[in-house]
């Protein structure tokens, strides 16, 4: 990886994609020795997490995560996820975060060096090349480990460097389990990630 010590760097991290990335390479992330890991190698102002959020009558069921990573050294950008049924009556969860987090990193763009995005989604691709043009480096944090592989080959070819990321996976590792198969909906207590024909 190429990080140098002085860059005023910025992690922008899609909490959903996050996720589902980990658990489909056979991890959990541990959101403390991330940052510490990112600390490790260069000057890490801030580390902004993005989640949508199912406000149910008593209990989110990623509060518990997001409530610590409040008071953890991260800065934490949510909205509520919205609910709806389908045309086949199945109820389907929507909670996108990329208008957020691209404003946040183009409002942050000249006062920074370095953009560390943690996603894949192809969408991206514009704001990346929007920042880079503010001679601000982007690098990509996603994996090509997983069939089909969840980085989006224009965002990944657009980025100044791609990190895999099972390749830094051993720095902020929780506990290693199996991987899984690519879950087709999440479950009430997984962030909520489009399926195909909502994106």
């Amino acid at each position: 990886m190429d990080f140098l010590p002085s860059e005023r760097t910025v992690l922008f991290i899609d909490g959903a994609n996050l996720y589902s990335a980990s658990r489909n390479l056979g991890f959990d992330v541990d959101y403390r020795n991330l940052l510490e890991y990112f600390r490790s190698k260069t000057r890490v102002l801030r580390a902004y997490y993005y989640s949508a959020l199912l406000e149910t009558e008593e209990y989110s069921p990623l509060k518990p995560l997001t409530d610590w990573l409040a008071y953890n050294g991260y800065t934490l950008v949510t909205k509520p996820a919205k609910e709806f049924t389908d045309a086949g009556g199945r109820r389907r969860v929507k909670g996108n975060m990329d208008i957020e987090l691209a404003c946040d990193m183009l409002e942050l763009a000249p006062k920074i060096d370095h953009a560390v995005l943690f996603s894949g989604d192809a969408d991206f691709r514009r704001l990346v090349e929007a920042v880079q043009r503010q001679a601000v480096r982007v690098s990509v944090v996603s994996t090509i480990r997983t069939s089909p592989p969840m980085v989006a080959d224009d965002l990944r070819r657009q980025a100044d460097q791609f990190i895999d990321l099972s390749d830094i996976a051993a720095g902020f590792t929780r506990r290693q389990m199996e991987p899984r198969a690519r879950p087709t909906r999440a479950t009430p207590a997984e962030p909520y990630v489009e399926t195909p024909e909502e994106a």
